[in-house]
């Protein structure tokens, strides 16, 4: 580590309106033709609250990093079918021009395809609609879909490159572990280049799939955790004499629910960082910052299992999910500081935690109550999946809830046939009767005098992010289920997106009531923080809830589940006011009485990643 490296001068602003950007040649990075390495982290602005991106990246640089790295999900900035998000918390343009006043360079990573333990990888599930479609491929379906996105996404990013922080842009991502179209990482390529990126193009990709990742004209990365021997020198086997880079060096983890919370020895971490670093290379840190999974949006795992993943996106990674320091802040910041040729600035102060005690959640409406007046039943014949309901202007359902009732006369044997997409809880009338889910495909049906109702509340709990079965995660029920060796037919179908628009509508409601003594859901809660001083972040603990959502503000907080390790929700003090704060609960089926803010994270019993 002993050349020093100073990039004082090499700053967005610094070389405003450059005409070479970041370039490679004979092993090394050239920006505006001066030597230059990547030490870069990355952060998701769609995980953090906007209010916190510039602590973010102040952090980023006070630790040694000279670029920030970050995906762009096309879930989010098209919701629905041609209609285009880049406001508030999506804002990219002020996201991008932030990191550029904070002398920080950018690696874009415009997918349309991220992973990222985000639902479906990033890609809208409305685009599930087509029967046939076949995502990560140049099938015309999904071409047509990207080629309408990037009109729209490009304009905003293209002129943030010569003007701007852009120095490099990620064709796909990990398209060697998909691999199911030669065609297609050119196709993408081209949809870059004839929208006006100039900038260097990247792949990357994990050992395995390096090779089946390349396009050319396209520097090519790998990501990693563990340092094997000949990982690096593989690179030159794949491309000669060109710079090696760590696009994706994994910090930490993520964690699922049911599992632990996993954490990564700080010491490891950093011994192979610097183990990278002496080799010459460049580094992206996989997570900087992880952020939240706030809403619906967790992605999930199905190697062996579907496994959903929790909340939040801790990572244990440099800072926490609040954005608080951790031990690999500080030693990272060592190392960086004696390699970089300058003094690095003063880690920012960081935000004290609030604990504000018990909350009371005084009032509850039943799910049952809910439906009369606030949604529309769909009737249909068949079952519906979730994203062919016809709803949002023919985008579907993407996230949520769907509930299926149907009139059965008698009891009897129920059976999926494994239809159910993730998790179905059953009920007779109102009268709960288990649940069904990839393990427990049938259930006794108790019987019953003449016709009544059964009812399946099937819960989307994330789509699979990464694999090979992404063209498989149609949510709901995704075909029959039996009763007696009979398909249920002629259904009513009740969309439980709980949208905004939805959230306040309920809050209108008749038929809210004092919380009895004992209840079981589904149920939505409700109860109010006060809050005299300025709010703070703090965490909810839901102690003796069993499984559900939390609204505060309107906003989505995320899942709870009692089965963990996740044990807090993170709530950012920006979503709070002075004075009263609505908190809206949707309990699936055991509520209690109170919550806690409390003013440090659980995020469950840990085990080190192997």
């Amino acid at each position: 580590l002993s050349s020093r490296f100073n990039w004082s001068e090499l700053t967005p602003l610094g070389l405003w309106g450059r005409t070479l950007g970041l370039q490679t040649e004979n092993s090394q990075f050239l920006l505006e033709g001066m030597p230059f390495r990547i030490f870069g982290g990355s952060m998701h602005y769609f995980r953090v609250p906007r209010e916190y991106w510039e602590d973010r990246m102040l952090k980023m640089k006070a630790c040694g990093l000279n670029t920030l790295t970050t995906y762009v999900p096309w879930n989010l900035h098209e919701k629905e079918r041609g209609k285009f998000d880049f406001s508030e918390n999506l804002d990219l343009e002020a996201f991008l021009s932030l990191a550029a006043k904070n002398g920080l360079w950018v690696i874009l990573r415009p997918g349309p395809y991220i992973c990222s333990e985000w639902d479906l990888g990033g890609l809208p599930s409305w685009l599930l609609q087509d029967p046939e479609m076949q995502l990560r491929t140049t099938y015309k379906g999904f071409t047509e879909a990207v080629d309408a996105y990037f009109d729209h996404l490009m304009p905003v990013v293209v002129p943030l490159q010569a003007r701007g922080p852009i120095i490099a842009v990620q064709v796909e991502n990990e398209y060697g572990s998909y691999a199911k179209d030669p065609n297609y990482m050119t196709y993408v390529k081209m949809a870059l280049l004839k929208r006006g990126i100039v900038e260097l193009l990247m792949t990357s990709d994990n050992k395995n799939g390096l090779s089946f990742g390349l396009v050319e004209g396209a520097l090519a990365t790998v990501n990693f955790q563990k340092l094997e021997p000949g990982i690096l020198k593989y690179l030159d086997t794949v491309q000669r004499d060109q710079p090696k880079m760590v696009m994706e060096y994994w910090t930490g983890w993520f964690d699922n629910w049911g599992g632990p919370h996993y954490v990564y020895d700080a010491d490891e971490m950093v011994n192979t960082v610097s183990s990278i670093l002496k080799t010459g290379a460049s580094i992206n840190l996989y997570m900087f910052h992880g952020g939240t999974n706030f809403g619906f949006m967790n992605g999930a795992l199905e190697a062996d299992e579907y496994k959903a993943d929790v909340t939040s996106y801790d990572y244990d990674a440099v800072l926490t999910e609040a954005g608080d320091y951790t031990s690999k802040f500080f030693k990272l910041r060592q190392l960086f500081s004696m390699i970089i040729g300058h003094p690095l600035p003063l880690p920012p102060m960081i935000e004290s935690k609030a604990s504000y005690g018990a909350i009371l959640l005084h009032q509850y409406i039943s799910l049952w109550d809910v439906l009369p007046s606030l949604l529309q039943p769909i009737k249909s014949e068949f079952p519906v999946n979730m994203e062919n309901l016809h709803l949002n202007d023919s985008t579907g359902q993407s996230y949520g809830y769907v509930l299926y009732e149907t009139v059965i006369f008698g009891g009897g044997h129920l059976h999926t046939r494994d239809h159910v997409r993730d998790r179905a809880q059953v009920f007779v009338n109102t009268v709960y009767v288990g649940e069904l889910d990839y393990n427990t495909v049938e259930l006794s049906i108790p019987e019953g005098q003449g016709f009544r109702q059964l009812r399946l509340l099937v819960e989307n709990r994330g789509r699979v992010n990464y694999g090979l079965a992404l063209n498989e995660q149609r949510k709901g029920l995704i075909g029959d289920v039996f009763l007696n060796k009979t398909p249920l037919r002629n259904f009513k179908i009740y969309s439980l997106e709980m949208k905004p628009a939805f959230m306040k509508s309920l809050q209108r409601v008749a038929g809210w009531s004092t919380v009895p003594d004992y209840f079981v859901g589904p149920a939505f809660f409700r109860g109010r923080l006060w809050i005299e001083q300025q709010p703070q972040d703090t965490f909810l603990k839901l102690q003796g809830w069993e499984k559900g959502v939390v609204f505060v503000n309107g906003q989505n907080l995320g899942r709870y589940w009692k089965i963990g390790p996740q044990e807090t929700l993170y709530l950012p003090g920006p979503w709070l006011q002075k004075g009263g704060n609505e908190i809206v609960i949707f309990e699936e089926r055991t509520a209690g009485r109170i919550i806690q803010s409390v003013d440090i994270p659980y995020l469950g019993r840990t085990q080190y990643v192997d």
